[in-house]
């Protein structure tokens, strides 16, 4: 049966050829939506590593000017006591512009034992950061006034930085390097505590590795963002009072609040738009597949209603000669997806674009099946037709 079928689809090879071709095109451009939906779900099962949810962040300019650094840090610890006395503030916390999805990015290296990695997001936060971004502190602790005197600066690492260099070891205690070459550290940094990765570019983002590095005396002067946990429901009134509180003590500074609930919608937008074009694109793709596939299955049909008459007069039944026009098809789907299949095995193989292969393996296994789908059902219509085909009516016209 099916050396029939081969000898079939071989007669017909210049006509099969290009419809082949649009199986295998849709394969790879399936292979590649499937591999973003299945990255982007992946990023999402993950914890978002901090609560967001009534968290405002403060942008202002530096409008202090001193070169006295008692000054400054005077000046900004009354600014928090101003702050942190207002009724529906719970915590405030002095950070770097990095915000969790303002779209800032401070980016460096890190090293431990030889291996080495590039992209480390630095952030440089105090010791309420954590209370404040209510971050999941899993191993160590966060820091406090006794790492100011401390031999090596005190770190804490993201989970993810964790696993690249330590596996499931211990991490706390461990001295890494703060460049993406060993042997150019400019100074070597003691792990105090590893908490959560933090999606800091959405849901669908990747954590990613962090480090996160505490203020010291100087840092106010390029520090620009303040957190502010603030009680559920506070209102647009609430909002006011802090914004007047800040812009009173901050005069010639320009004060903006801003909601990471609002900045968060944003941030996921911004990750989506690759995946929507590409849906979108994929979409009017599978659309002409099919209808392409629809047509050339309808054209073979008329055109060979002699054969399909023949093989009824010799004792076909309708339902065989329907089965072998959809068995035609899915055997064209499946030359064309063993080809497509090869160039798609090719990116695990490779790490390209340094993701998980087990991404890869589900998005081609999930893509394979969605083209045997696409083209069963396509072929489903004109195989009824061709069983419909009385022997008679058929051997008459030819």
């Amino acid at each position: 049966m099916f050396k029939h079928l081969f000898k079939l689809i071989w007669n017909k090879k210049k006509q099969n050829f290009l419809l082949m071709s649009e199986i295998l095109f849709s394969f790879l451009v399936l292979f590649a939506v499937f591999t973003l939906l299945v990255y982007y779900y992946n990023n999402y099962k993950k914890p978002m590593g901090f609560e967001y949810q009534n968290v405002w962040v403060i942008s202002y300019n530096n409008s202090f000017k001193t070169t006295n650094t008692d000054s400054l840090d005077t000046y900004y610890e009354t600014l928090s006591q101003n702050l942190r006395a207002l009724p529906g503030v719970k915590e405030i916390s002095y950070c770097s512009d990095n915000v969790p999805f303002l779209q800032n990015t401070w980016q460096g290296g890190a090293n431990y034992k030889g291996m080495q990695v590039g992209g480390v997001n630095q952030y440089t936060v105090d010791d309420t950061y954590d209370r404040t971004m209510t971050t999941q502190l899993l191993e160590g602790r966060w820091f406090n006034k006794a790492d100011i005197v401390a031999k090596n600066q005190p770190i804490i690492i993201s989970s993810d930085l964790k696993e690249k260099f330590f596996g499931t070891g211990q991490a706390v205690g461990k001295l890494i390097g703060d460049g993406d070459q060993p042997g150019h550290d400019k100074k070597l940094m003691k792990v105090i505590g590893v908490i959560q990765g933090i999606k800091a570019k959405g849901d669908y983002a990747p954590a990613g590795y962090a480090v996160y590095h505490r203020t010291d005396t100087g840092s106010y002067r390029s520090l620009g963002k303040i957190v502010v946990r603030v009680n559920e429901g506070a209102t647009a009134a609430f909002e006011a009072r802090l914004y007047k509180t800040m812009a009173n003590y901050m005069k010639n500074s320009n004060v903006e609040i801003e909601h990471l609930t609002n900045k968060r919608v944003d941030a996921n937008y911004f990750t989506l738009v690759p995946m929507i074009v590409l849906i979108i694109v994929g979409g009017f793709l599978i659309i002409n597949v099919a209808l392409g596939l629809f047509g050339v299955l309808w054209y073979n049909i008329n055109k060979r209603r002699g054969e399909i008459g023949l093989r009824r007069a010799v004792g076909a039944t309708g339902s065989s000669v329907s089965w072998q026009l959809i068995a035609e098809s899915m055997i064209l789907a499946t030359l064309s997806l063993i080809l497509g299949t090869f160039f798609a095995v090719q990116m695990p193989l490779l790490n390209v674009f340094d993701l998980a292969a087990g991404i890869y393996l589900v998005a081609m296994a999930v893509a394979i099946i969605f083209i045997y789908l696409l083209v069963f059902l396509c072929s489903l219509y004109p195989g009824k037709q061709a069983a419909a085909i009385y022997p008679a009516v058929a051997l008459h016209e030819e």
